[in-house]
């Protein structure tokens, strides 16, 4: 007789993620005249030709249904100068846009300023998962400066250009 096999504990899967090391975006849009924004780590590319990337937001985000209505978004990858930039779009703030700096992208989302990488993209499909909708997205706009990424591990903040290659 075969051993049904049950679902892990949600912490022992907060603890697997948190092997995980993953990069740090904010994904942003714009909500009529007013822009809207939240830290994102469920961010992957999945294809170069054409450029197409997916991003993962959870449904009860005050910021999800703004997202779903949208044309286009944003992808931020935070630079390791961005700290307090991810701790405002992590956070419930009414105006996370107040001290950031940040312009219109050519289709109007919000670019943050000091970004190490951005790109504004084209919402193609919208699927729906679990407690989430997985944003699958056309690149129409991509920009990369010379600042590092910010990457994030265990539950804390590195800097993703001072990582010591193996081998």
């Amino acid at each position: 007789m075969t051993a049904l096999a049950s679902e892990p504990d949600i912490d022992v899967m907060k603890q697997v993620n948190r092997q995980f090391v993953t990069g740090v975006t904010v994904v942003t849009t714009m909500d009529g005249q007013t822009p809207r924004g939240l830290a994102v780590n469920a961010f992957s590319s999945i294809s170069l030709d054409p450029a197409t990337v997916m991003v993962c937001v959870q449904r009860t985000s005050s910021t999800h249904d703004c997202l779903f209505r949208a044309g286009h978004l944003a992808i931020n990858i935070l630079s390791t100068d961005q700290l307090d930039v991810v701790g405002t779009f992590a956070g419930k703030a009414d105006d996370k846009f107040k001290d950031v700096a940040w312009e219109s992208g050519p289709f109007g989302s919000p670019l943050l300023s000091r970004s190490s990488a951005q790109m504004e993209v084209e919402i193609r499909e919208r699927l729906q998962a679990s407690t989430h909708t997985v944003f699958i997205c056309r690149v129409v706009h991509a920009a990369v400066t010379e600042l590092p990424p910010m990457v994030y591990s265990t539950g804390k903040f590195f800097d993703g250009g001072a990582l010591a290659p193996l081998g």
